[in-house]
């Protein structure tokens, strides 16, 4: 949910996308893509995956998370960072415990 705050915030933001360090929001897609992987993990039949594997993979991706975002962050305009944790702060305070699952397959309802 971290992530979809972060991009709803920066949608907010009146940067251009030359302002926005591209490399590294693709990884921040591509560790949150994993974690809705795991949620996905959490619905599947028994044997039907293997789960070491993916705890391995899913703590991997939540232990380079932090590292990512901070380089993010570093890099944005100085003018963004005080308006983007403002931003952020409200969304995730809005945001509720199914939108972890936001697009996630098998959840469509959501």
């Amino acid at each position: 949910m971290r992530t979809l705050a972060l991009v709803r915030a920066i949608d907010r933001l009146d940067l251009s996308a030359v302002e926005l360090p591209q490399q590294l929001l693709h990884e921040l897609f591509e560790l949150d893509a994993d974690f809705a992987e795991a949620l996905w993990a959490l619905g599947q039949p028994p044997n039907a995956l293997d789960y070491r594997a993916m705890v391995r993979d899913t703590l991997a991706s939540l232990k380079r998370r932090p590292e990512v975002l901070e380089e993010f962050l570093a890099r944005l305009p100085a003018r963004a960072i005080q308006p983007l944790a403002a931003y952020r702060a409200a969304i995730r305070a809005a945001l509720a415990c199914a939108d972890a699952y936001y697009e996630t397959p098998g959840h469509e309802e959501h």
